[in-house]
């Protein structure tokens, strides 16, 4: 599948909707706007390279001593 859903993209990260919605509008992850109401669609090699980012930049944090996992539950 090329294009995901929002609900899709937010499964996938385990994050919530509103989370994915927040990653649209501050750019950080691509997507487009299809159909007359405006559904959001996330490309799946856009999705991978923001994964990949992520890491980037969370080996760059963990190399700085920059890591805050207190937000995180435990489990």
């Amino acid at each position: 599948m090329r294009f995901l859903t929002l609900q899709q993209v937010a499964d996938e990260l385990n994050t919530k909707h509103s989370t994915v919605r927040a990653l649209i509008a501050s750019g950080e992850l691509p997507a487009i706007q299809i159909g007359g109401r405006g559904q959001w669609r996330i490309e799946r090699a856009k999705l991978e390279d923001y994964i990949t980012a992520a890491y980037a930049r969370a080996r760059t944090d963990i190399a700085r001593g920059d890591v805050d996992t207190s937000s995180e539950k435990a489990e």
